[in-house]
């Protein structure tokens, strides 16, 4: 009593979404490919600080507080300015691994469309392309405690030349 019905309305859905799942697989790869970046920055969450490394430069590491509002300079941004931060190259491939080392955390930068979580024991990486030069603000947008939003991320981003003078620095430094 109906069986052939049953098995064709079973058998073409499934038909129906292998023909979807397949092409959508193949451009989900290709999305997460990342070509070749100039440079690679890893960062660590902890409460309530991030640290970078440079994973292309020996020794170049430090750790980014937010400056407290006391402390703060006249043009600078209450809660989300930093003693330490990010410089990047402009017109650069830039790829970024993020992981936590207490609790889950969310590297999150709007204005490059940038947001990767990092969680404790893995590494989640994406790539970003900055096209001007100027300072970019963020934060952690993950609820890793009660102090969370005081973990802000500032980039800055400076023509090559700057960057090779400021990397240079920062190796002669350590």
């Amino acid at each position: 009593h109906g069986q052939l019905i049953e098995m064709i309305w079973t058998i073409l859905p499934a038909i129906i979404l292998l023909f979807i799942a397949l092409p959508s697989l193949r451009l989900l790869y290709l999305l997460d490919e990342i070509n070749e970046p100039s440079v690679t920055l890893k960062s660590i969450g902890h409460q309530w600080y991030w640290s970078y490394e440079y994973s292309d430069f020996n020794n170049v590491e430090f750790d980014s507080y937010m400056i407290p509002t006391n402390e703060l300079a006249n043009d600078g941004f209450r809660l989300l300015d930093v003693d330490n931060r990010i410089v990047l190259p402009m017109n650069s491939q830039i790829r970024i691994l993020v992981t936590a080392a207490d609790v889950i955390h969310s590297w999150t930068v709007p204005a490059l469309g940038v947001k990767v979580d990092g969680t404790p024991g893995r590494l989640n990486q994406t790539n970003f392309f900055i096209n001007r030069p100027g300072l970019f603000y963020g934060q952690c947008s993950e609820i890793c405690g009660a102090n969370h939003s005081f973990m802000p991320i500032v980039i800055e981003s400076v023509p090559v030349n700057y960057f090779i003078k400021w990397k240079n620095l920062k190796v002669e430094q350590t």
